[in-house]
C-alpha cells in the first residue's frame, strides 16, 4: 500500500458529537476523549499512519456493547472494535472517526468444559491468561500468534501463528461465538457441538471479518490435551532453499511437526544480539515436536534424515523447559530485535503464503528483490504452512527508501498471488492490502462487498477495512 493511497472517509460530525453525548450519560468516566488514549487506540503496529477515533468506550458486557452499537446505529457513527492493539495493516484505525470500543475489560473465563475439550470466554481474555487458567487441567489452547493477543481479536483477524502447522488456525479452533450485529441484535453463530449441518456457517463467515460485520462478545473455543512430551531445538542449513526444502519434504511425508519456523541468517544475527543467544548466523529452523516419548523420537529421527539430505546440520536441542521457553521468546521478540538493529527505523511487517511446493522459490525470489532494491529485510515465518514474513526496515524520512519498500511489497504480493497463493496468510487485509484482495479474489471481492452491505447497510462497522461498497 502506498502511503498516498491511505483512505480518508467523510465524517459525520453532528452524529459523532450527538452519539458521544448520549454515550457519556450511560458510561460516564468509562468514555474517554483524551488525546493519549485516542492515539493508543489507533496504534497500528505498522508504518500506516494512525487515524484517531473521537472517543473510546470501555465496555464490560454484551449488553453494554449492544448499547454502544444501537446508539451508533441511530446516529450512523462508525464503531471500531479494539482488543490489545496488536493487529497489523491499520485494522484499528478510524478513517471516518467515531467510537473505539475497548473490550479488554470483558476478560472472564466463563466455563471450562474439560470433558468436551472446549471452553467459553469473553473476547478480552488473552491467550496467555487462558493457558495460565488451564495449567492444572492437562489442557491448553495452542494458537500462538506471538503477541499476547486477545481471543476476540484473534478470532476477528483469523489469527494463527507458530503452532498452526499442527493445531490449525482460529478458523479451526473456534466452535461458536456471540456477536453483536450492526443493528444491536446478538447472534449466536452455532451450537457447542463439534460439527453441524444446520444452515449457513455463520462462525466461519465472521471469523476473519476484522470487525466489519459485527463485534464478538463471547467465544466457545477448542482445547487440546497437553502432550506427554515436548522437545524443541534448532537445525541450521547452508542455504534458505535447503531449509525450505526440508520443510516441504517433512510436510509431504506427513510428519506431525508442532512448530517449524524459518529464520534467515540476518534474522538469526538480530535475535542473537537482542536476546543474548549465540547461534551461528545462518539459515535456521526452530523446531518443536509434540507427542508420546516414542512418537517424538520417531519424528526427530525422520526429520534429521530429511535435513541431512538438503544440507542441514545436527539438531541442537534445548534440554530444559527454561531453555525451550527462551528459544520461543526469542522467536516472538524477533520484531523488536529488528527495530533495535536499525535505530530509528520503522518495520513494514508484511507476509505472504503460497502452496508449500512453491515456498522455496517464493522466498528466494523475495530475498533477491530485497537485495536488488537495497533494503534491509529479514525473513521469518511459519513455513510449515507455506507462510513467511519479511520486514523491510525503513527510515520513513527517506522518501526514496519508502518508495523502494512499497515496490518490494507490491512485488511480494503479486508474486504470491501468481503462485496461487495469497497476499496475506495471517496479517489480514485491514487498510493496507485492500487492493491486493481485489486482485486475488476478482469478482469474489464483489460478493464480499455485497455481504458487507447487506449486514451493515450504513457502513458503521470498522469502515474502510477489508472491503468497501464501491469495490
Amino acid at each position: 500500500m502506498a502511503l498516498q493511497d491511505l483512505e480518508t472517509m467523510s465524517r459525520n460530525e453532528n452524529g459523532i458529537e450527538t452519539a458521544i453525548g448520549v454515550l457519556k450519560q450511560r458510561f460516564g468516566e468509562r468514555l474517554k476523549t483524551s488525546k493519549s488514549l485516542l492515539e493508543q487506540h489507533a496504534h497500528t503496529m505498522t508504518y500506516i499512519p494512525s487515524q484517531l477515533p473521537d472517543a473510546v468506550v470501555f465496555a464490560e458486557s454484551t449488553e453494554e456493547v449492544q448499547h454502544v452499537v444501537r446508539v451508533c446505529a441511530d446516529y450512523k457513527v462508525p464503531i471500531i472494535p479494539f482488543g490489545t492493539g496488536t493487529s497489523l495493516e491499520g485494522g484499528v484505525n478510524a478513517p471516518a472517526g467515531g467510537i473505539s470500543i475497548d473490550l479488554n475489560s470483558m476478560n472472564q473465563i466463563i466455563k471450562v468444559n474439560a470433558e468436551d475439550l472446549d471452553c467459553v470466554v469473553q473476547p478480552g481474555v488473552t491467550r496467555e491468561a487462558l493457558n495460565d487458567h488451564l495449567r492444572d487441567t492437562g489442557l491448553f489452547f495452542p494458537i500462538d500468534p506471538g503477541a499476547n493477543a486477545s481471543l476476540g481479536g484473534m478470532a476477528a483477524t483469523r489469527a494463527s501463528g507458530t503452532n498452526a502447522v499442527r493445531y490449525g488456525t482460529m478458523r479451526e479452533n473456534v466452535i461458536s461465538m456471540k456477536v453483536v450485529m450492526p443493528n444491536g441484535d446478538v447472534v449466536k453463530t452455532a451450537a457447542r457441538t463439534r460439527k453441524s449441518s444446520a444452515g449457513y456457517d455463520l462462525t466461519k463467515l465472521l471469523i476473519g471479518s476484522e470487525g466489519t460485520l459485527g463485534i464478538i462478545t463471547e467465544l466457545t473455543i477448542r482445547l487440546h490435551g497437553v502432550p506427554e512430551r515436548i522437545s524443541a531445538g534448532i537445525c541450521q542449513f547452508e542455504t534458505v532453499e535447503g531449509a525450505c526444502n526440508a520443510t516441504i519434504m517433512a510436510m509431504q511425508m506427513g510428519l506431525p511437526m508442532a512448530r517449524i519456523e524459518l529464520l534467515d541468517a540476518l534474522q538469526v544475527e538480530m535475535i542473537n544480539k537482542y536476546s543474548g543467544l549465540d547461534y551461528r548466523c545462518m539459515p535456521t529452523l526452530f523446531l518443536e515436536f509434540h507427542g508420546t516419548s516414542d512418537g517424538v523420537n520417531e519424528q526427530v529421527e525422520l526429520f534429521s534424515e530429511i535435513a541431512e539430505t538438503v544440507g542441514g546440520g545436527v539438531i541442537l536441542w534445548e534440554k530444559t523447559t527454561e531453555a525451550r521457553n527462551k528459544l520461543w521468546k526469542a522467536r516472538h521478540d524477533a520484531y523488536y530485535a529488528m527495530l533495535a538493529w536499525r535505530t530509528g527505523c520503522e518495520g513494514i511487517a508484511t507476509d505472504a503464503c503460497v502452496p508449500i511446493s512453491r515456498l522455496a522459490e517464493c522466498v528466494a525470489e523475495t530475498q533477491k528483490d530485497a537485495e536488488s532494491l537495497n533494503l534491509v529485510a529479514p525473513v521469518i515465518g511459519h513455513v510449515g504452512d507455506g507462510n513467511f514474513h519479511i520486514t523491510p526496515l525503513v527510515m520513513m524520512d527517506d522518501k526514496d527508501e519508502v518508495a523502494r519498500a512499497e515496490e518490494f511489497i507490491e512485488r511480494l504480493n503479486m508474486r504470491a498471488i501468481a503462485m496461487e497463493g495469497t497476499c496475506t496468510g495471517e496479517h489480514g487485509i485491514g487498510q493496507g492490502k485492500r487492493r491486493f484482495l481485489r486482485i486475488e479474489h476478482g469478482t469474489g471481492a464483489d460478493i464480499m462487498a455485497s455481504i458487507k452491505k447487506a449486514i451493515d447497510p450504513d457502513n458503521i462497522m470498522n469502515p474502510g477495512k477489508v472491503v468497501g461498497y464501491q469495490e
